[in-house]
């Protein structure tokens, strides 16, 4: 195997297995061509302050060293945040005005990987780097055998306090709401979600239950994937005996985090990116929110309803953190549980998630169900996928068989009526077509979804 396997760069970040893919070898020449790439995106060939950070795994330490010491060889002014979720790295690079950041992590994948996620500040917010805005290129600088000059002047300093800076940020963004105390269960799978969740309730009053808050890299319960519901079955169990007002997953790096309501019932992305908006746009009348193209229903419709405007995005971080650049979009929900804002430079915070949602919840005296049910326009599939090689022909399939439906091709292809949609997408990463569908009744969603699960599974070339 190469090196530099190309396989490891993918549409959103880095990643591969550690020692086969990604390796204290391999990751120098990964890190000169990011830091080369900054410099000529920033238009800089002085010294850049690069924003370091990692997440839990057993290998991020040693990574960390290697791309930490391959910084400073290069001139770089490298800020050590240290051990820290992704969205606290975003808000480090973000709220102090650095050149860039490097992050540590693979996300929700198995304890076998690591990889990188890096970004760039701009006038108009964070650009995240992915296929889009950079990866291919840094993909051929590493290929190429690319290598910066080494320069003197490069040096480190630790910044531990960029964590506690997050959460009083996010207090003031949202003018340090009263919020009455709730019972909260949160189970954050021995991942970096600990990290921001233990500093919410150190400055805000609840009744917390950890469920597996130690950080541990092998994952020793379960795996830090809250979009396989799976996952969730312990917590769900532990919110109903617990009586809690609602339950909290959050992800590998901390990214991604889904809620239980006080039911015990996973509450959708767009149910919440729904909630949210009405928040926001109680101060921010006919401001741009965005969200992705799987589930539309609830987020349009609760967004037109609240005076608010909206605009579709492509799946995928990167994809929507640039569009909320291009927009000046002040929020975006995606239905795997990112949720981004433009007070944190178009970037993750799912410490403003939390508060608003407590906000949300104290100021209306209702359940979170009950808020969910308020909001909720359509039923949901969830996403079910195909493992298929013949995408382009089934998408002309189904855009012939459904062609007095309103087409999208924003991403893959999307087709709409009145009461019901779906979106059916390749994976940028694997073999895979993911459909989801939405309609205003249970009953039609899933007569709707069994014609197109039936007509997916016929076309598909095995």
């Amino acid at each position: 195997m190469s090196v530099t396997d190309p396989s490891i760069f993918k549409s959103y970040d880095i990643r591969g297995l550690y020692d086969q893919q990604i390796n204290e070898q391999n990751i120098v020449s990964i890190i000169e061509a990011i830091y080369g790439f900054f410099q000529q995106s920033l238009g800089k060939t002085t010294s850049l302050t690069v924003v370091l950070g990692r997440d839990m795994r057993l290998s991020s330490p040693s990574l960390f060293a290697v791309a930490r010491d391959t910084l400073v060889g290069m001139g770089a002014s490298v800020i050590d945040i240290g051990l820290v979720s992704t969205p606290t790295f975003y808000f480090s690079v973000f709220h102090y005005h650095y050149d860039c950041g490097i992050q540590i992590t693979a996300s929700h994948n198995p304890k076998e990987y690591n990889g990188i996620k890096f970004v760039r500040n701009s006038p108009n917010g964070l650009i995240k780097i992915g296929k889009s805005t950079g990866m291919d290129k840094i993909k051929m600088m590493v290929a190429e055998g690319f290598s910066p000059p080494q320069a003197q002047g490069g040096g480190v300093t630790a910044k531990p306090d960029a964590l506690s800076d997050e959460v009083e940020n996010a207090l003031l963004l949202l003018h340090h709401p009263k919020i009455k105390k709730f019972k909260i269960v949160a189970d954050t799978a021995n991942a970096m979600g600990a990290t921001y969740i233990d500093a919410i309730f150190r400055k805000v009053q609840a009744d917390l239950v950890r469920m597996n808050f130690e950080l541990d890299g092998t994952f020793p319960v379960h795996q830090p994937d809250p979009l396989n519901f799976e996952n969730l079955k312990d917590l769900q169990a532990r919110v109903l005996s617990e009586h809690a007002d609602f339950g909290l997953a959050p992800d590998g790096d901390g990214d991604r985090l889904f809620f239980i309501d006080e039911k015990g019932a996973v509450v959708s992305a767009s149910s919440i990116t729904a909630i949210i908006a009405r928040e926001l746009l109680r101060d921010a009348s006919a401001a741009l929110i965005l969200f992705d193209i799987r589930y539309i229903f609830t987020p349009k419709k609760v967004i037109q309803e609240s005076g608010g405007r909206s605009e579709i995005t492509k799946v995928g971080h990167a994809f929507i953190t640039e569009q909320m650049g291009n927009t000046g979009a002040i929020f975006a929900g995606e239905s795997s549980a990112h949720y981004f804002y433009k007070s944190t430079g178009n970037a993750e915070s799912q410490v403003v998630t939390i508060i608003t949602i407590l906000k949300a919840l104290t100021e209306s005296g209702k359940t979170i169900s009950q808020l969910v049910e308020e909001v909720q326009r359509s039923y949901e599939s969830g996403e079910i996928n195909f493992t298929i090689k013949n995408a382009t022909e089934i998408f002309d399939k189904l855009s012939t068989r459904y062609a007095d439906g309103e087409l999208s091709t924003l991403d893959g292809i999307a087709i709409s009526y009145p009461t019901w949609r779906f979106s059916v997408r390749s994976s940028n990463t694997e073999p895979l077509l993911r459909l989801n569908l939405e309609a205003t009744t249970k009953q039609e969603m899933e007569k709707k979804k069994e014609e197109l699960v039936n007509m997916i599974q016929s076309l598909s070339a095995l």
